[in-house]
């Protein structure tokens, strides 16, 4: 299937690895120019390199921390008239206890989850409205329809986010411009793995028991590949998608059981 986004510009954030890379390379296969992001420059551009060559696409890597002001301009300078923005904010979700977290705990996440994907929301809607063309995706977390004990800070960041979006889905569409949210489950990443260690680490007993034990909670029965990411916010970006916004996809395998 033609996804209809040949030629079209990409930004895509913290695409150095993990989800984030994923997404680009998609996007990149599907034909669009892709603009990446992430803190570590040398990562980042062998990234670039590595996507270009796999796909045949051309990709520009834009070091910078795409939660700070600077990183931000530094990518819509870069590609100041972008006809998809996946937002994905590069900040892993870290466990935290409500009772001693300090106010600047609470604005790191709100900044991290909240205003990085906001701001770049209004900086590039406007354009994609004129030029009748926009399809942006907030990368989130399947745990947004069902939060979880001690991580109540990212999760109101993200919520919020949620909320936010659904209040702009009327007034983009019609202009073409859609807005979705990808929210995703077990993905095997660096990140997943990582955490999963630290998790065994805590509990007193093996990475392998651990992850024996995510599997089993996961009806599918597995971790999903990054690419089965990447491949829907592809799908989502598609010309042919332009009927469906304002929408939070959950991608997890069947560990959700509620009906919305």
């Amino acid at each position: 299937m033609d996804l209809g986004i040949q030629g079209r510009r990409a930004i895509v954030t913290a695409a150095s690895q993990g989800l984030g890379r994923a997404c680009a390379t998609s996007l990149a296969q599907e034909g669009a120019e892709v603009w990446i992001t992430a803190r570590t420059k040398e990562t980042l551009e062998e990234t670039a390199r590595e996507i270009a060559e796999s796909t045949g696409g051309t990709v520009h890597a834009v070091p910078g921390d795409i939660t700070s002001d600077s990183g931000r301009a530094a990518v819509l300078e870069a590609c100041p008239e972008p006809d998809i923005l996946v937002a994905n904010p590069g900040v892993k979700q870290t466990p935290d206890d409500f009772r001693t977290m300090s106010r600047a705990d609470w604005d790191f996440w709100m900044e991290a989850h909240f205003y990085s994907t906001l701001d770049l929301i209004r900086a590039v809607a406007p354009g994609m409205c004129e030029r009748r063309f926009g399809r942006i995706v907030s990368m989130s977390v399947s745990f947004i329809k069902f939060p979880q004990i001690n991580f109540a800070a990212s999760h109101a960041a993200r919520l919020g986010l949620s909320g936010a979006i659904a209040s702009m889905v009327r007034e983009l569409i019609p202009h073409n411009v859609t807005i979705n949210t990808v929210a995703p489950g077990l993905f095997s990443t660096e990140a997943l793995h990582t955490n999963l260690h630290a998790h065994a680490k805590r509990g007193n007993t093996t990475y392998e028991a651990i992850v024996e034990d995510r599997k089993k909670g996961c009806p599918a029965g597995r971790f999903a590949e990054p690419s089965e990411c990447g491949d829907l916010v592809a799908y989502i970006c598609a010309a042919q998608s332009g009927f469906m916004s304002g929408q939070n996809i959950i991608n997890d395998g069947g560990v959700y059981q509620g009906l919305f």
